[in-house]
């Protein structure tokens, strides 16, 4: 999966939630710290930060630094993390959420552009404590 590939899969979520009853813009793909900006369907402000992974992992990884500057946005706006691997859908509404222990794991030190791996300060968050999980019908 490429830049490109990850901005159509974003697109995507943006306008099924949008069918469901939100009312999400998506940021364009520009440096932020979340991927869409809008309202759940109870008209609740939020900012969704999205991830996509090809592989399935038993925790979902969010990086601290990511998290700290979605928490630094106003107390009244709802977070959102969604994250889509081949098992499921799953949305974690950060606000309330009580956060595991940070571990520090090697990752790619940007998601697209190089091999090189450096040490990142991470959440990895379980699979149940997920708002709403959807499951992939083919897993």
């Amino acid at each position: 999966m490429n830049i490109k590939d990850t901005h159509l899969w974003e697109q995507a979520v943006v306008n099924v939630l949008t069918l469901a009853g939100w009312d999400l813009d998506w940021c364009g793909g520009k440096f932020e710290h979340y991927d869409a900006v809008g309202e759940t369907p109870k008209g609740i402000q939020c900012v969704l930060e999205m991830k996509f992974r090809t592989k399935y992992y038993p925790t979902k990884m969010l990086e601290k630094y990511k998290y700290e500057k979605l928490m630094d946005m106003p107390a009244d706006l709802v977070k959102l993390y969604f994250v889509n691997d081949p098992k499921a859908n799953y949305l974690y509404w950060l606000n309330n959420l009580e956060m595991p222990q940070v571990t520090t794991l090697k990752c790619p030190d940007t998601t697209y552009w190089t091999k090189k791996r450096m040490e990142k300060e991470v959440f990895l968050l379980e699979e149940k404590d997920a708002s709403i999980t959807n499951f992939n019908i083919s897993y």
